[in-house]
């Protein structure tokens, strides 16, 4: 039986013709010039975003975590990673309950976030992303504004 429909069926109808592939390659492209344009420049926003969370959420609370216990936000000089591991430097934390966080965090570019206390812009201290340009100017990710 299976000899017999065999014999009856040509080449063209056992695999797809190059007409179907070219319609379905076009119809592929067509659908792929739509969607890419409008994806373009979303990755670049969402590090933004991220960049924006980090600095008002997910140091902000370690940060007042640390405050509140050891009455004094954490130098410039001890930095970000007074949140990871116990400072050695002065004011020395005499109630440190860290780690606040698991690990010194980086910018959604690779780069530490800039950390001053006091800060200059506000009083317990800023923080701040240079952004993707990595200069001093209007594009940074700031937790002052």
């Amino acid at each position: 039986m299976k000899k017999k429909l065999f014999k009856k069926l040509s080449f063209s109808h056992i695999g797809f013709t190059l007409i179907e592939i070219m319609l379905v390659v076009i119809i592929i492209g067509a659908l792929a010039a739509m969607v890419v344009p409008r994806l373009s420049g979303r990755s670049e926003q969402a590090k933004i975003a991220i960049a924006k969370a980090d600095i008002e959420a997910n140091l902000a609370t370690p940060l007042k975590l640390y405050e509140l216990d050891n009455g004094n936000f954490p130098t410039t000089n001890q930095g970000l990673e007074a949140l990871v591991r116990k400072p050695n430097s002065s004011p020395i934390p005499q109630n440190w309950n860290g780690p606040y966080i698991e690990r010194q965090p980086i910018d959604p570019w690779g780069n530490p976030y800039v950390y001053t206390s006091p800060g200059e812009h506000r009083m317990d201290y800023d923080l701040y992303s240079k952004g993707n340009d990595q200069n001093d100017d209007g594009d940074d990710i700031v937790n002052w504004e």
